[in-house]
């Protein structure tokens, strides 16, 4: 009956919600909306799978794109949904909320989450960055002054950032993520075999033979696309090998994005992050053989945290119970 204190990791692709952190809530942030009187049909998961099969009167849209709010009411009605799911019909007081955002994201945008979620429901709000927030739910020691160093490589945007005593040292944010990934997979299969595929196959493929560096055994997929001449369908096979080709592009992108962090971070913190490691989260760091690339192009090992996926909405929770020690380094909306 009385409120709950809920993290909520805003992605690009996915919205996930934590209360104590247990994640309650995980639907893509994708809405369809009739176009009309502006109401929404569905949300999550029912609103991804009319995504291209629907008429002109629905519209299906995604609110977020690399990382921040693309439309503000959209974004406030999946919200809405989403803290009345978690929160239930029976509560007395609205929820307290902590709420992710990039790092170094301008005064705009953050106000615009802010505002958002303030919106949809909340009654207290305080907005943090996605790394620090990732850090505290896979609980690095961020409490000290030793440098804890983390990438996370998310749908919209990929964030690295090096954590000590409660807040960021210096960090990078690439407005570049895994649906660039599908992008590149796209272009690949257009330029190459000229038949043009939709981001959702790009997707399974990245998903099921994809990888980051070579792979010892070479798996291949069929996929059906269009022929960019005829129009009609045509399939296609395409190789493990072919993925990371395709992939190489984005993925040197976010390699660089590390290492300027490295090259922005103390001495002092970089030889505690030689010995710890670069802990690696976000729906990009499943990619097989991303630990091996960033291992080897950053001379320090990386690694796949547990809960790659949900740390970020399990960190946002948690840091309600900190929120008197971090509040200082948390951004202002």
């Amino acid at each position: 009956m009385f409120s709950k204190d809920l993290g909520i990791d805003l992605g690009t692709m996915f919205t996930r919600l934590a209360d104590n952190n247990v994640v309650l809530l995980e639907e893509p942030t994708i809405v369809a909306i009739e176009v009309e009187n502006q109401k929404m049909v569905a949300a999550g998961v029912e609103a991804r799978d009319m995504y291209g099969k629907v008429p002109e009167s629905i519209e299906v849209a995604r609110p977020l794109r690399n990382g921040v709010i693309a439309d503000y009411e959209i974004t406030e009605t999946l919200l809405a949904y989403l803290l009345q799911r978690a929160s239930g019909s029976m509560r007395i007081f609205r929820p307290r909320t902590i709420i992710t955002v990039p790092y170094g994201v301008t005064s705009v945008e953050r106000r615009a989450v802010f505002e958002a979620v303030m919106e949809a429901g909340s009654r207290e709000s305080h907005l943090i960055q996605q790394t620090l927030a990732a850090a505290i739910g896979i609980d690095l020691p961020i409490n000290s002054p030793s440098g804890n160093m983390i990438i996370s490589l998310g749908g919209g945007c990929t964030e690295a950032a090096v954590v000590a005593m409660y807040g960021i040292v210096s960090a990078e944010t690439l407005r570049l993520g895994g649906m660039d990934l599908d992008e590149s997979i796209i272009n690949y299969v257009r330029h190459k075999y000229g038949v043009i595929i939709g981001g959702q196959t790009a997707e399974q493929l990245k998903i099921r033979i994809g990888a980051a560096v070579p792979q010892d055994i070479e798996n291949s997929m069929e996929v059906q696309g269009q022929d960019q001449v005829s129009g009609l369908p045509r399939p296609v096979t395409l190789t493990t090998g072919e993925i990371v080709e395709a992939l190489q592009e984005p993925l040197k992108q976010i390699v660089e994005s590390g290492r300027k962090v490295l090259e922005k971070t103390p001495p002092e913190l970089v030889s505690d992050i030689i010995d710890r490691g670069v802990a690696l989260c976000g729906g990009g760091a499943l990619l097989r053989g991303v630990d091996k690339l960033l291992t080897k192009s950053l001379g320090i090992p990386a690694y796949l945290v547990d809960n790659p996926l949900t740390c970020v909405a399990q960190g946002a929770s948690k840091a309600f119970g900190m929120l008197n020690v971090i509040r200082r380094n948390l951004p202002q909306a």
